[in-house]
């Protein structure tokens, strides 16, 4: 289309050069202008970007901040835990554990009911050692993706072992003489979480 319309200006100005009534002059006066705007509009298409993902990304500059600053408000910020620490002033602590191939949130005295074989007898204390995270109402500890066992130490009592509730599976397909049946049943265990403790100094 720019084709055409180039072309048809093209030859209305050619034109005027050989029908104009007032002569030569201002024909060639339309045909300078009808080549500085060529001329213009050519340069703009060439030196023109479209604002895209490839010239621009589409998310903001990121300003990554200067290492020392970091440092120093990490330090800060360490300090302030050691002393919440060291006072005894952090409240109660809870905790996310992996066990028995699920994620629990947990305080003390928690009953939890694990769908799952321990083996541990009743009463034994064992130790959760897979934790994610600890917190309380004041700071937060994440893993990436645990903590350090010198870190945080959650210990458990198994209070008891036990089976499910009869579930019954059956699969019928009419009309042909299928049918099966099956009675599952799954250990479970109950573990309380006698405590949550928190090394006295983080590094």
């Amino acid at each position: 289309m720019a084709v055409v319309v180039w072309g048809r200006l093209l030859w209305r100005a050619r034109g005027l050069v050989a029908c104009s009534p007032t002569g030569p002059a201002a024909a060639s006066v339309l045909w300078s202008a009808f080549q500085s705007q060529r001329s213009q509009s050519t340069s703009l298409q060439t030196g023109y970007v479209p604002k895209t993902s490839l010239s621009a990304p589409p998310w903001t500059e990121v300003k990554l901040p200067d290492p020392t600053e970091e440092a120093e408000q990490h330090a800060e910020v360490v300090q302030k835990i050691n002393n919440l620490i060291a006072a005894g002033q952090y409240g109660r602590l809870f905790a996310i554990v992996h066990f028995a191939s699920r994620q629990w949130k947990v305080t003390s005295e928690d009953l939890i009911l694990i769908q799952n074989f321990v083996d541990a007898e009743c009463g034994d204390r064992i130790r959760l050692e897979k934790v994610l995270l600890v917190g309380s109402d004041d700071f937060t500890l994440i893993g990436k993706p645990l903590l350090g066992l010198d870190l945080v130490r959650i210990e458990a009592t198994i209070i008891e072992k036990t089976d499910s509730s009869p579930k019954i599976w059956m699969k019928f397909w009419r009309r042909h003489r299928y049918r099966r049946q099956k009675i599952l049943v799954h250990p479970q265990t109950l573990l309380r979480i006698n405590s949550i403790e928190i090394a006295p100094n983080l590094s």
